[in-house]
């Protein structure tokens, strides 16, 4: 009996656990989301996998697609990557030089990652916007991605405080009642959550696929918005796989100047 008691709490204390948001979440981080005229128009550019508010890193494989929209103009930069080290993982980095005026949109889409804990893959396309030289148009257009979030609010020029907004996209269409993860890319732990459940915050898409969050806090912050498709993977052995999508977003939201 003693036994069964202590397997008893054992499964319970798992089930918690597994209660709380533990987000996965792609990330692309530019050095500067704005690039002004006399700034450094050098962007330096890295590829994680992570939990961004724990920084707890994961392996990120060498994606399958990496590129840079600008205007409707597409851009493969994949072999531009170079591996490197972020939280102690397998990521990615690059360099891309801004030439001119315009809204560039990064964007990658993962190799499918195996999380045993849900049996399903995991596969995070994301994406970031940069604005350069005091360009405003085209920061609306979709790149195209299976999962992605069209931002409704300009991704750049953001103060903390201010209100998000974007629709959800899947397979093209708005995507309802998907649950948005957010977290804060929390540099050097420096930000402590009164409980687990600060870690990720969670809003939900409303019928036309639109989510509204408002960042209390200066920073990157990531949106991934998280669907499942039932049997998406092949695996070598003819077997398929369920995966959860996630159209992943990064946005810096930047301190009001009168603090």
């Amino acid at each position: 009996m003693r036994r069964f008691i202590t397997l008893s709490l054992c499964l319970l204390f798992i089930f918690a656990l597994a209660g709380v948001s533990r987000a996965h979440f792609g990330v692309i981080k530019p050095s500067a989301a704005m690039v002004m005229q006399g700034d450094n128009p050098d962007l330096e550019l890295i590829l994680a996998f992570c939990h961004p508010f724990e920084q707890k890193g994961m392996p990120l494989a060498k994606p399958r697609k990496f590129g840079v929209q600008t205007d409707k103009t597409k851009t493969d930069l994949l072999s531009t990557l170079q591996e490197a080290k972020v939280l102690d993982n397998q990521a990615w980095k690059t360099k891309y030089a801004l030439k001119r005026p315009g809204i560039y949109a990064f964007y990658f889409d993962p190799q499918p990652y195996w999380e045993p804990a849900e049996n399903k893959y995991i596969i995070h396309q994301t994406k970031v916007y940069v604005a350069a030289f005091g360009a405003e148009e085209g920061w609306d257009r979709e790149v195209g991605l299976k999962a992605e979030i069209v931002p409704l609010t300009r991704p750049f020029g953001l103060y903390a405080g201010n209100v998000f907004q974007g629709v959800v996209k899947f397979k093209g269409k708005p995507l309802a009642d998907a649950d948005v993860e957010v977290e804060y890319w929390n540099t050097d732990k420096k930000v402590k959550a009164p409980n687990d459940y600060f870690v990720a915050q969670v809003v939900k898409t409303d019928k036309n696929g639109v989510f509204t969050f408002a960042p209390p806090q200066a920073g990157w912050w990531g949106f991934a918005a998280l669907t499942t498709e039932k049997q998406a993977v092949k695996e070598k052995d003819g077997k398929k796989k369920d995966a959860e999508y996630g159209a992943v977003l990064w946005v810096q939201f930047t301190p009001w100047p009168g603090k």
